[in-house]
């Protein structure tokens, strides 16, 4: 009979080692699995370093010293085994989860429905856009003033429109990419606190330097308000409306342009309102105008105090509750006021994605004095913007997210380079027909004259005057050449672009006049005395600002507002991409007409043509640009195209500027190449109209 214990082996480890029994099979008295092929150790090796400061009565496992694992250590591999299985089976669920957040959230909004609530924030973002469309024309419009009280050369006015665009390009890229960690409405509230209390100082600023900073922090702030609002109002839309009314919240910036046009008509032309405290405080129409321009601002920042911040952006950062009581108030809004209060929100669980970047800033939060939380808060958190921009170059996204920054940098190139050409070729045609008006006088003798009617427009060559006085008048445009003064007096005199050059001014007195020494150009002076002298700027000087400036700018806001419409009611029903397309080449076209304009009723014509046809390309873009980007990164992406649109803005009114007086075929033709280009690159662009955001 065949010994049952046969198979086994036993074998005997001399000195004090304990015995211990394996089979042929692998398989030990426990029943664990024990590998048989480790390598033979010596029997040198016996005292070994796992052995090494163990007490002789210690009990020890017999199979150390042949390397073969311990029980515990296999119990302890399976355990990591089965909580390895359960991560990834954790994390394919979260997967599942994240994937099906947007379809959840679309029908949440659906069962939400669309009413109150949504037309409630409409009218709350519709006024911080609004701000935005303000602040875009406030500088154009208080230069021509502001230059007389603060003394501003060319140079430093350019300096000035450069600063505030830098500035909202630098408060895009900053407030865009801060609203996907700190929130919509959050950020939208320290984006127009910003703006009003630095254009509420700069109202008062005496000095260009202090103005200049002002407006710099003014325009940081309200530079970011674009990204954040179109975000923040996609988020509480569902599909089939997110079109249409992202289109009509673009007409808000239209009203910013017709408010700031209007208020600027009714308040700055008279230069001379206002009042002075001493000669060192001056407070005159233009920074009246300023004030009144921060009302848009002021009611939106009181409007969104009241608004809830997007559950949207809640979900993304797993703060589910939250979401859940902001989505539950949007449906009983809604419902409430449509006549059914009985409805009941019926979502008891909302799939939210993991995150752990904020926990981390909480843990570190925790620690160190409150100099080193804020900076490891801060850091972090400058971190994680940058992670994100960063994170846009993905394989994805990265083809068209280009197409979408080269559409955007040609619309706004020509929109921004024409927006300044249009006016300022008015002021060239305004001033070529004003030097084909001027009077010449060649080689007059006038003597014993009293002049005291104004002197405009003229050029007096090789004139001799001879005691002459010239009393309480204004002279506007006026030169002297090669002209005689002897004895002659001069009182009171209010002058704008009057010189005097290669003049001999013999026993003349110049008394209470804001001619210096400035205004003489190569003269010969022999016992002339200047007395109570108006050195610096135009502190006093009544001047009647051109309303046409006024008129272009009110009239090429009023003409986008039949683009506004159409685009808005056929967003959905055409799609963004044609309809971006279709607008930027029929721009293209209107700027060719351009070539014809000779007057400046044609160039105000043509203006308002190009404005309300470019429209509807401006509302197709900002609505594709938050449909083709995740949530977690939609207000940074926006913020990036954004700023790519000032940049643009910033390089094509410097370019089609230059131009002014010299050719218009160069600009308008950039204009035409960009427009085209951009037109049929949007083409390639991927439809959203039935895209649930993502």
């Amino acid at each position: 009979m065949e010994d049952p214990y046969q198979n086994n082996v036993t074998q005997q480890q001399g000195g004090d080692g304990g015995q211990y029994t394996y089979t042929q099979d692998g398989s030990g008295p426990d029943g664990y699995p024990y590998q048989t092929d480790f390598p033979p150790r010596e029997q040198d090796d016996a005292a070994s370093d796992a052995t090494e400061g163990h007490d002789e009565g210690e009990q020890m496992y017999e199979g150390e010293y042949q390397g073969i694992p311990h029980p515990d250590e296999i119990k302890e591999a399976r355990r990591a085994a089965r909580m390895e299985a359960r991560r990834k089976a954790r994390q394919a669920a979260q997967q599942e989860d994240e994937d099906d957040l947007p379809d959840q959230y679309e029908n949440i909004m659906e069962d939400c429905g669309h009413g109150r609530f949504q037309w409630t924030l409409f009218a709350v973002l519709g006024l911080a856009l609004m701000a935005d469309g303000v602040d875009s024309f406030v500088v154009g419009f208080v230069l021509p003033s502001a230059e007389k009280d603060m003394c501003i050369s060319n140079a430093d006015k350019g300096m000035l429109g450069l600063l505030v665009y830098v500035s909202m390009l630098a408060g895009a890229l900053v407030w865009g990419g801060l609203s996907d960690k700190l929130g919509r409405r959050k950020c939208l509230i320290y984006v127009l606190s910003i703006d009003i209390i630095f254009s509420f100082l700069s109202c008062f600023a005496q000095g260009y330097g202090f103005f200049l900073f002002f407006r710099f922090c003014s325009g940081f702030g309200i530079g970011g308000s674009i990204p954040i609002v179109y975000t923040y109002f996609t988020e509480f839309l569902q599909i089939e409306k997110r079109g249409e009314h992202l289109s009509w919240l673009c007409m808000f910036w239209m009203l910013g342009g017709l408010y700031a046009s209007f208020t600027a008509w009714g308040i700055i032309p008279h230069y001379g309102w206002g009042f002075a405290i001493g000669t060192e405080v001056q407070f005159h129409g233009w920074r009246a105008f300023i004030l009144v321009c921060t009302f848009p601002a002021l009611a939106a920042l009181v409007g969104v105090v009241f608004m809830p911040e997007s559950p949207r952006f809640l979900l993304e950062n797993a703060r589910h509750d939250e979401a859940w009581m902001i989505l539950r108030q949007v449906h009983d809004t809604n419902w409430k006021a449509k006549g059914e209060p009985e409805r009941v929100f019926t979502v008891t669980n909302i799939k939210t994605p993991q995150t752990q970047e904020d926990e981390f800033i909480e843990i570190q939060s925790e620690t160190g004095t409150a100099f080193q939380r804020w900076t490891v808060r801060h850091t972090t958190l400058l971190q994680q913007v940058m992670s994100n921009i960063m994170s846009l170059s993905a394989a994805e996204l990265r083809l068209q997210g280009l197409f979408l920054v080269i559409v955007w940098f040609c619309l706004a190139f020509s929109y921004h380079g024409l927006g300044v050409w249009f006016p300022d070729m008015i002021k060239y045609m305004q001033y070529e027909e004003y030097e084909a008006k001027v009077r010449v006088f060649h080689r007059e003798r006038v003597e014993r004259f009293h002049f005291n009617f104004s002197l405009v427009n003229q050029i007096h060559r090789e004139g001799e005057y001879i005691h002459d006085r010239f009393e309480d008048i204004e002279m506007k445009s006026v030169k002297f050449e090669h002209s005689l003064f002897e004895n002659c007096y001069f009182e009171d005199i209010r002058s704008t672009n009057t010189f005097f050059e290669n003049c001999t001014l013999k026993n003349t007195v110049f008394y209470n006049t804001d001619l210096w020494e400035e205004k003489f150009k190569d003269c010969r002076m022999e016992n002339t005395t200047f007395l109570h002298p108006k050195k610096g700027c135009h502190l006093n000087f009544q001047e009647e600002n051109d309303i046409v400036i006024y008129l272009v700018s009110f009239l090429g806001s009023l003409a986008v507002l039949p683009g506004n419409i159409l685009s808005a009611l056929f967003m959905d029903k055409i799609g963004r991409i044609k309809i971006i397309g279709g607008s930027m080449l029929g721009s293209s076209a209107c700027s060719f007409l351009l070539l014809l304009s000779f007057s400046q009723g044609a160039v105000i014509c043509w203006q308002c043509l190009f404005y309300a046809v470019s429209v509807a390309a401006w509302n197709g873009l900002q609505v594709i640009s938050v449909e083709i980007y995740p949530s977690a990164k939609r207000g940074t992406a926006f913020g990036i195209l954004n700023a790519v649109c000032k940049f643009a803005a910033i390089i094509g009114s410097f370019i089609f500027a230059s131009f002014i007086g010299i050719t218009r075929i160069i600009p308008i033709f950039l204009a035409i190449a960009a427009l085209a280009c951009g037109g049929l690159l949007a083409l390639k662009l991927p439809e959203t109209r039935e895209k649930v955001l993502s």
